[in-house]
């Protein structure tokens, strides 16, 4: 469309003379599209985008659609269609176009309000855990035994689908959601959504066998997904899955990331107009970048072949077998083919890099700046790599110094030395969590304090007292007809269930009995939305996991410089606790954790060596000072007292 018609001379000639055309980036204004996105909905019984929407002066919508061409064809109207009859139309009587968006937003502000009093009035406390029972069986009638995933094509990644699974293999000992798991993870890397060339994921597949992706690659999902992947590792131990999100980190730093250590948002599908020519091979271009005998072995492993898998090109795959299975059918040893496949890999990539890159989305997102952070803290976390835990750094750093106006209120965009936009409910959401979880990774005080800052802004800014849950937006931020709440887990988990679920562990590592009450109640209030079809509540699922298993506490207490104490700190971190917090108490660190946590002065370390403390719902095991007992308890996979 926007070749069709916002590039067309004619089409911009008519929309000049009559109206005020307005483009808007929905990453940036979510709020504007969630509100004329449910507009399209009324209107039509369906959305999508590219969303086009017409507004009286007063901003009242009374047209929307999505896709039109430029002109009447296929018995889809036209645009330039669409804006002379709307035009001729205001000219005769604006009026009625005016009485239709005062109707329209009328009845939207009501089903809203219903929709709102019907989540809070269904809401009798949390749920018990026939809902993570539920939504685990409609989970197993969904997966695709063949490829992995839910459903059919297109398949998305939705990666906190796989956490909340992972947590409930665990928690259930339920081997067939972490097969489910495994399966799916193996296969999205094995296809084409995966770049084999330069690392990455792409949106989604177009497939049910994950080969041809639509090629934008997103921030969102990959962090994300590298969550899922590492959570994989620290359950299995399988390398794959954590030389993956290894591969996605080196991505985003290499491609997604600012000279100032912030991550940009966005690769575009398209290069020089043509989808995905930036990411195919022909079997004369792999000739022309490895050479003839290498051509042909990379050809095998790769599923290149002379028609192409994709218009005519190559999408390198290998789906065929992973580097183990070609091995053996090639004759080779898999450690030597692994070499080999490396070899070949930088060869195409340096081949690959000549070419016109995609457009680069260069703005920076605080909430998608938040999912990145926690999954490098995760991942300096699970891989023991202090490179990642400096990544994340950078990342929070220019969060808190760029995107935060002098009052302290956080800002959600910044672009070109420009910050801009009261930041949203994602946007406190997901730093909470990258910071919390910074906090973990490093031991340092500072992100937790940053964590508890942004909490106390996201309590003041977006909580609906009257009905519970939180609002998408601040109540100092602009006024639009609507001010809704999201509590479906998208593509992206929403605000409120990423809420509940890190309110509830700040609550913990807090003692804050008041907090709790809060995460409690968000949690009940999603309840009932989550329980018409609990698939699409994954991360508020975690959420619901975390509250029941009563929260737990590791805190980790002794001297800075003493080794038994990083052993157990490693330990513990790379260890999978999805619903644990994690405290260290540096011995004499009175300005930091204990002014921030005063009651962890009653978990010293004892007889000065390093000691672990295990607690539930506020009682604690007796302290443990050996790594024998540490390791038991990590063993164990659970920490009852």
């Amino acid at each position: 469309m926007e070749r069709e018609s916002f590039e067309d001379q004619e089409v911009a000639k008519l929309l000049n003379d009559h109206y005020i055309a307005i483009k808007v980036d929905r990453e940036e204004r979510p709020d504007i599209d969630a509100l004329y996105m449910s507009v399209c909905q009324a209107l039509t019984g369906s959305g999508g985008w590219p969303l086009t929407v017409l507004l009286t002066p007063e901003k009242k919508p009374f047209y929307a659609g999505t896709y039109f061409p430029k002109r009447q064809m296929f018995g889809r109207i036209g645009l330039m269609d669409v804006l002379e009859q709307i035009h001729r139309k205001w000219e005769q009587d604006g009026e009625a176009l005016d009485k239709l968006g005062d109707d329209l937003l009328a009845d939207l502000q009501s089903l809203d309000r219903k929709n709102s009093l019907s989540v809070s009035e269904g809401s009798e406390g949390i749920p018990g855990e026939e809902l993570l029972h539920e939504a685990y069986e409609l989970y197993r009638r969904q997966f695709d035994e063949e490829y992995g995933g839910f459903g059919n094509a297109p398949k998305f990644p939705s990666p906190h689908n796989l956490s909340f699974l992972l947590a409930y293999s665990q928690t259930y000992t339920q081997p067939d959601a972490l097969r489910m798991v495994e399966k799916t993870l193996e296969s999205m890397y094995r296809g084409g959504m995966y770049d084999h060339v330069g690392f990455g994921f792409a949106r989604y597949s177009t497939d049910r066998e994950w080969l041809v992706p639509h090629f934008e690659k997103m921030l969102y999902d990959n962090a994300l997904l590298a969550i899922a992947y590492l959570e994989a590792y620290q359950i299995t131990k399988k390398p794959l899955y954590a030389e993956v999100a290894e591969q996605i980190f080196a991505y985003a730093k290499r491609d997604m990331t600012s000279p100032e250590g912030a991550f940009y948002s966005a690769e575009d599908a398209d290069s020089e107009g043509v989808e995905g020519k930036f990411y195919v091979f022909s079997r004369e271009e792999i000739e022309e970048a490895l050479g003839l005998e290498d051509m042909h072995s990379y050809c095998h492993v790769y599923g290149i072949t002379p028609e192409g898998n994709f218009e005519g090109e190559n999408i390198p795959n290998l789906l065929e077998g992973l580097p183990d299975v070609m091995a053996e059918r090639l004759g080779m040893n898999p450690l030597g083919l692994r070499t080999r496949m490396e070899e070949w890999r930088e060869k195409l990539f340096a081949y690959r890099e000549q070419r016109i890159h995609p457009s680069k989305d260069d703005k920076v997102l605080t909430s998608w700046n938040g999912l990145i952070i926690t999954a490098l803290a995760k991942g300096a976390k699970a891989l023991q790599k202090p490179e990642y835990a400096q990544a994340a750094i950078a990342a929070a750093d220019f969060i808190w110094d760029k995107l935060r106006r002098e009052d302290g209120r956080l800002l959600a965009r910044y672009r070109d030395g420009e910050s801009a936009i009261p930041a949203y409910l994602d946007d406190y959401t997901f730093m909470i969590w990258g910071l919390t979880e910074l906090y973990e990774a490093t031991g340092q005080s500072v992100y937790l304090e940053r964590a508890l800052t942004l909490k106390d802004g996201l309590l003041e800014l977006f909580v609906d007292k009257e009905n519970g849950g939180f609002f998408f937006t601040g109540h100092d931020g602009e006024e639009l007809p609507i001010r809704s709440k999201e509590w479906y887990d998208g593509a992206i988990p929403s605000g409120n269930s990423v809420a509940a679920k890190l309110l509830w562990k700040l609550s913990v590592m807090s003692q804050d009995v008041e907090l709790k009450m809060v995460a409690e109640h968000t949690a009940a209030v999603m309840a009932s939305a989550a329980s018409a079809y609990p698939p699409g509540y994954a991360m508020y699922l975690q959420a619901h996991l975390a509250i029941a298993s009563g929260g737990r506490e590791w805190v980790l207490s002794g001297k800075r410089e003493d080794a038994a104490l990083h052993s157990m700190l490693a330990h513990v971190q790379q260890a999978y606790l999805p619903d644990a917090a994690l405290l260290v108490n540096w011995e004499g660190d009175t300005e930091g954790i204990l002014r921030l946590l005063p009651h962890l002065a009653d978990k010293p370390a004892m007889n000065g060596e390093a000691t672990a403390y295990v607690c539930r719902n506020f009682a604690c095991r007796a302290p443990v000072t050996n790594m024998e007992a540490v390791r038991e308890l990590l063993v164990s996979g659970h920490s009852e007292v």
